[in-house]
């Protein structure tokens, strides 16, 4: 098996193309060469890697953080909830009663304090404006669809560049979370859903898709988009996805689709 080299960005991604060997073949020669290296590895069909939509899950994705467990730190609650998070995101248990369990703890929290979770303390993901931008600028449609709140994805997508967010609605009166949130609850089943409408709404086949997440919950979105992406995620997600992030950020979703560094879009 002979491969020829592409440099995508020095010292951090390159294109190496083979012929005569199947993807699995590959695949193992090239682990076996990067061995405990902190190196992605991606071994795919060369044509065909160049997505037309990207759907993409907020919480430790897109962004840095658990929206939910950062709200639940300014009540003393974190630990507490984060736990709760942590098994529903592991698939330990089902996403959809842990939210509401998680969000009834959150009653009485004021919008203010919501704000000020928003401003001080989510920090994008590296690479995922670049990520956005990239493929806004190549034709594609970017989606966010989040199991957190639209609280934090309407600033989210504003400031990466998406065309559209969904995501679920806490509930408030009189300024403060009631500690409910509005049904029905946007879990695994509505990603995927949301995946399925904008695929038939846009005319693309499955194999045009890219979707990127590290929950349990963006599992099924992940297993029917051409190119399923289990970003920095969980041991389930990662054995279940096409692809697997560990050590590079966002823009490693761009190599995957074989941009060079000199394509991205920074703005």
């Amino acid at each position: 098996m002979t491969g020829t080299t592409t440099i995508l960005n020095p010292g951090i991604a390159a294109d190496i193309r083979f012929d005569g060997s199947n993807a699995s073949t590959a695949d193992a020669i090239l682990r076996e060469v990067v061995g405990r290296s902190p190196v992605d590895v991606f071994v795919q069909p060369h044509e065909g890697r160049r997505k037309r939509l990207l759907i993409a899950d907020m919480d430790s994705t897109m962004i840095r953080q658990e929206c939910i467990d950062e709200l639940a730190a300014e009540l003393g609650l974190k630990d507490r909830i984060s736990e709760i998070t942590e098994r529903a995101m592991r698939g330990e248990i089902e996403f959809e009663p842990a939210l509401r369990e998680r969000v009834a703890l959150l009653e009485g929290l004021s919008l203010s304090a919501v704000d000020t979770v928003l401003t001080n303390r989510i920090q994008l993901m590296p690479g995922g404006r670049t990520l956005v931008q990239t493929m806004k600028a190549n034709g594609a449609y970017c989606s966010l669809v989040s199991g957190g709140f639209t609280h934090f994805t309407k600033a989210v997508y504003r400031m990466i560049g998406f065309d559209e967010h969904q995501a679920n609605t806490l509930l408030t009166e009189d300024g403060h979370l009631t500690g409910k949130v509005a049904e029905p609850i946007l879990g695994r089943d509505a990603k995927r859903a949301r995946l399925e409408y904008l695929v038939a709404d846009m005319g693309l086949a499955f194999s045009e898709t890219l979707a990127v997440g590290d929950g349990a919950n963006d599992l099924a979105m992940i297993e029917l988009a051409g190119a399923g992406v289990a970003y920095r995620a969980k041991p389930s997600v990662a054995a279940a996805a096409d692809f697997r992030v560990d050590h590079g950020d966002l823009t490693a979703l761009l190599y995957l689709q074989g941009y060079a560094e000199s394509d991205f879009v920074l703005s």
